[in-house]
């Protein structure tokens, strides 16, 4: 395409040198320029563009799109900003693919995700072949692809919507995050329909404040588009419903054109009644008129069913009919990692999901708790290099609304993660939960999964789907909750049948917490275990424990013993383990006497390297003091 076709699309362009100059490839990356490339020098956070403008002319770029004129001997396109020039400019290059597509936009804080995926499988269940963009995958004429960021770059999103038609897609659902908006990666989209689900505290170390966050939100309903769609549930969505023309829904049963009543839950989802009504008549694309369906979705919680009415909604203003919009949501998959239940026979329950916001948090231990008989127990942290000022919140919203809060690590990135959790743990303790402190990640899922009993649920928050935890420097080592999970329950399963196996089905509560607290999460049968089982059960009064510690072996037992941090845990855990152990498998130490207290009470000191003693005066010791004394003329 020629250089002059390209820049005629975008305004306030100028080119120095050759228009007539041929473009076969569009790049915004150094390292995928080539011949005949457009590259675009974007002055990012980090790096300017510019800066890169030789080394492309040397690997045989045709032309640059500039915000300075360079001194390189090739043609440039001079723009206000380069980065808003992208989405235009790739529009016109790969044919403006989303003038053929129908596209369903979706922004908001929280369930961008739930409702676009939703929102395919409605429209693949009318026979309309779809794809997704998304934070989990991107789907392309039926194929899985992995993602970078919820967004892309205008460029790449222009070149997946090309190849979304080639593959034979009719329509596509996307999420459409605030930082694409404000970034211009969005831009040249034809939206059909726009959702909006709502907005909460996030993103604030990029928007600076939550005025700034709504205005790049808004910025999608300002867009020329078909139907606008918002949660009217939301305070930022009836401010939306007010200054646009609208479709508006509501799962709190208020005043909207979609309704959720007779909503009931249970742990495989949630059951409720879409009543449908239409207020502004002139929009055309939508046709029930106090109309209404049962609709079911294997997803359970009262934010799903919101995310369900918002997918509903979207599609039946495209032409979809209600009942079968209400099948497609009936059939669709779990979202991978929203709300994720992970089953490996244990008998308690455990829910993988992303919240990552005090607002998802508290969505998603509300629904938890409605589950929950026993113990609603979280494992949840705060990200590094993003908005700091939610970090007490999320660990209020844990203290508050669990009954054990397992603090721990997310992606750190670049700062210290015992920091982030510090201050997430300050939050916490504004609550009445129990607050246990675990920097490393995979350790305190297996902590939070060796508490849990039958009829509790644990939460493992803040990650979802993600595969990777990101470390400084850009460090990134594979890490998925769910997995880590999966992988701690078999382990545990392993050791509780061989519990049962030494101990019988029916172990003393007392062993059951000893085992449990003093040992570590999972219990793990060591050499001598029925030694030490009675040891443990007498009140470590047996032979070679000493009154002071059977009795904190004895408070341990009975449950006294609170966990504070980990390393204390640690410790504490370690220390029982010896004490517990039969006295011919501990290993020699100047500490390791025969003495009891009534002898270091009388001066008796052990000598600094002690040596064998007869067996007899060591029976003596414990069977006749009083006449032992007396042989030593006490």
């Amino acid at each position: 395409m020629r250089l002059a076709t390209l820049a005629a699309v975008a305004d306030g362009t100028r080119i120095v040198g050759d228009p007539e100059v041929e473009v076969t490839k569009l790049a915004y990356d150094s390292r995928k320029a080539g011949p005949g490339t457009l590259f675009f020098c974007v002055v990012g956070e980090k790096r300017d563009g510019h800066e890169f403008a030789p080394a492309v002319v040397e690997a045989g770029a045709a032309a640059l799109v500039v915000e300075r004129q360079l001194e390189v001997d090739v043609p440039q396109v001079v723009v206000p900003s380069a980065r808003a020039a992208m989405a235009p400019f790739a529009a016109a290059f790969w044919g403006d693919p989303t003038a053929e597509l129908k596209v369903i936009g979706v922004t908001g804080t929280n369930g961008k995700t739930t409702t676009a995926y939703l929102a395919r499988e409605i429209l693949e269940a009318a026979g309309i072949q779809t794809g997704l963009m998304g934070t989990v995958k991107q789907v392309v004429g039926g194929v899985e692809e992995p993602v970078e960021r919820t967004t892309p770059e205008g460029i790449d999103l222009q070149e997946t919507f090309r190849r979304m038609l080639e593959g034979g897609d009719k329509a596509c659902a996307m999420e459409v995050s605030s930082h694409a908006m404000s970034l211009h990666r969005a831009d040249a989209i034809h939206f059909d329909a726009a959702v909006f689900t709502n907005l909460t505290q996030d993103h604030l170390d990029f928007h600076g404040d939550m005025e700034d966050y709504f205005a790049a939100k808004r910025l999608l309903f300002e867009a020329d588009l078909g139907v606008r769609i918002v949660n009217v549930d939301d305070p930022y969505g009836r401010r939306l419903a007010e200054e646009f023309e609208c479709l508006t829904f509501s799962a709190e049963g208020a005043d909207a054109d979609f309704r959720a009543a007779d909503v009931e839950f249970d742990a495989a989802g949630a059951s409720f009644t879409v009543l449908m009504g239409r207020k502004a008549l002139d929009i055309s694309a939508f046709r029930p008129v106090n109309d209404e369906v049962r609709v079911r979705t294997g997803m359970p919680g009262h934010f799903n069913v919101a995310n369900a009415l918002g997918a509903f909604a979207a599609a039946t203003a495209l032409g979809v009919e209600p009942e079968t919009a209400a099948a497609g949501l009936a059939a669709a998959a779990r979202v991978p990692g929203r709300f994720e239940p992970i089953d490996e026979g244990q008998g308690f329950a455990v829910l993988v999901d992303y919240a990552h916001t005090p607002d998802s948090m508290e969505n998603v231990l509300r629904a938890a708790r409605r589950l929950t008989p026993g113990t609603l127990i979280s494992v949840f942290g705060a990200g590094g290099d993003r908005d700091k000022a939610k970090r007490p919140l999320m660990g209020r919203a844990g203290g508050v609304l669990s009954d054990l809060a397992i603090v721990t690590s997310d992606n750190p990135r670049s700062e210290d993660p015992e920091t982030i959790v510090a201050e997430v743990a300050g939050g916490a303790r504004e609550g009445e939960a129990e607050l246990i402190v675990e920097v490393d990640r995979h350790a305190a899922i297996a902590l939070a999964l060796g508490r849990a009993r039958p009829g509790d649920t644990v939460v493992i928050a803040g990650k979802g789907h993600e595969q990777g935890q990101e470390f400084e420097g850009g460090r990134k080592i594979p890490f998925d909750d769910r997995e880590v999970a999966r992988e701690e329950l078999r382990k545990g399963r392993g050791r509780a049948g061989a519990r049962r196996g030494l101990l019988g089905a029916a172990a003393p509560r007392g062993d059951r917490l000893l085992g449990r607290r003093a040992r570590g999460p999972l219990l793990r049968p060591a050499r001598g275990e029925a030694r030490r089982r009675r040891v443990c059960r007498g009140g470590g009064r047996g032979r070679g424990v000493g009154r002071g510690r059977g009795a904190r072996l004895r408070r341990v037992a009975r449950g006294r013993v609170r966990l504070g941090l980990r390393r204390r845990r640690s410790t504490r855990r370690a220390a029982g383990a010896r004490q517990c152990e039969p006295a011919r498998a501990r290993r020699p130490g100047p500490r390791r006497h025969r003495l009891g207290r009534q002898d270091l009470g009388q001066g008796h000191r052990p000598h600094a390297a002690p040596r064998p003693r007869p067996r007899q005066r060591a029976e003596l010791q414990h069977r006749d003091r009083a006449a032992a004394n007396r042989a030593r003329g006490a």
